[in-house]
Order: C-alpha cells, then structure tokens, then sequence
C-alpha cells in the first residue's frame, strides 16, 4: 500500500461472472454441418452477458448437439412429451448458477435444420438463438406467461444482436400483421 492509500488493483474493482462452456457433440449429425464449437460457446456467452447471474463466482454450462431421437427420449422421460423438440433445458440446482454449474442445454439437429429451412433462417443463426434461449432458461428466465415471454425474447433479442443476427421475432410478428 502506497503512503497515499491503497493502490487500484484488481481485488478493489469489482469482477464480473465468468462462464466455462463445454460442447458436447452426440452421434453424426452435427458433424457435417458449419457449426463451430466455437460459435456455440460465443452464442453462450452473449446469453450470459445479456443477462449475468447476480453471483458473482465462476459459472459453467455443457451445451449437448444431438439428433432427433436422443432428444424424443429426453423430451418423453422429462416431459412427457413423445416428439422431438428443438431445444431442451435441465439446470443443476433450484438457483440459478448454484455451486457455479447451471446445467445443460441439448440441441437437436434434424428439427432445427427444418425450422431453420422452413423459416428461411441460417441454421447457425438458428443455433445461436436456440444456444441464447436455452442458457436464458439456467439464468432462471422463461416464457410461462405474457410479460415473462417479453423479458426472455427482450433479452434474446439483446444477446443475438450482440452477435450480429437479426431479431428472429420480427419476421414472426410481421406475418401476425399481415394474417
């Protein structure tokens, strides 16, 4: 410590949660598609910076790229829902980011290249928002009701922007408009 008083040093500036992903890839699917590693764990981060935990302690998150019947089992055993979906959540704790682990978060290849190409989306965009909705359902966000859905899509809205994609509920609500 310096006679003027205590030096700047990074114990007195406050530190930001920090967030280790792991992407997991589960059979052939996603092998052969453009999706990167690295693109899904950036897809997590923004998520992650769009809305922090309040915590501040190290988080981490898997990220499982699946295919179609790994995730209809997921989805009949945890849901009771005997279809594939697109993407699925399981936090780690009732807190989010509790003993640092917020869980996981699978995605399934085959249903999300077909909304990709039914809604002329690129599949990487697609990913990306699939990634950003799923790490928002660990932080504790969801969509049960009217104003949960608008603070979860805000957010999403925020993270994809951030990446530089498009918000994927405008062409949505134009095509309200135009019913």
């Amino acid at each position: 410590m310096s006679e003027d008083g205590p030096s700047r040093n990074s114990e007195d500036s406050p530190q930001a949660a920090t967030l280790a992903v792991e992407v997991v890839r589960h059979g052939d699917a996603w092998e052969h598609s453009a999706i990167s590693d690295p693109s899904v764990t950036l897809a997590a981060h923004a998520a992650f910076t769009a809305a922090p935990p309040a915590r501040l302690e190290p988080c981490e998150l898997a990220i499982t790229l699946t295919d179609d019947a790994e995730m209809h089992d997921l989805n009949r055993n945890w849901r009771d829902k005997d279809q594939p979906t697109n993407v699925l959540s399981f936090p780690a704790g009732d807190a989010p980011g509790e003993h640092g682990s917020l869980g996981d978060v699978v995605i399934a290849f085959e249903t999300t290249q077909r909304e990709a190409e039914e809604t002329g989306i690129a599949l990487a965009d697609h990913v990306s928002h699939l990634v950003v909705h799923g790490v928002l359902h660990l932080l504790g966000f969801d969509h049960r009701n009217d104003a949960e859905a608008e603070q979860m899509e805000d957010l999403e809205r925020q993270a994809l922007a951030s990446l530089g994609i498009a918000d994927p509920f405008a062409s949505v609500a134009a095509a309200e408009v135009t019913r």
